[in-house]
C-alpha cells in the first residue's frame, strides 16, 4: 500500500471537523427544543388531566 494515499491532510482534518461540530451544534438544538417549539420551559399542558399526580 502506497503510504502517501493514507495520508490525509491537515486542511481535509479541519473541514471534518467543521461538518461535525454542525451537526452536533444541529442535533443538541433539535434534542432541546419543546414539542410546541417555543423553548419558554414551561411544560405543556394537558387538558382533562388532575393538576398533580401525572408526568410527562
Amino acid at each position: 500500500m502506497d503510504q502517501h494515499s493514507d495520508e490525509v491532510t491537515v486542511e481535509e482534518l479541519r473541514g471534518e471537523l467543521e461538518d461535525l461540530r454542525t451537526l452536533v451544534h444541529t442535533l443538541l438544538t433539535i434534542i432541546m427544543e419543546e414539542a410546541d417549539g417555543v423553548q419558554s420551559g414551561n411544560t405543556p399542558h394537558i387538558p382533562n388531566q388532575p393538576k398533580r399526580g401525572y408526568s410527562m
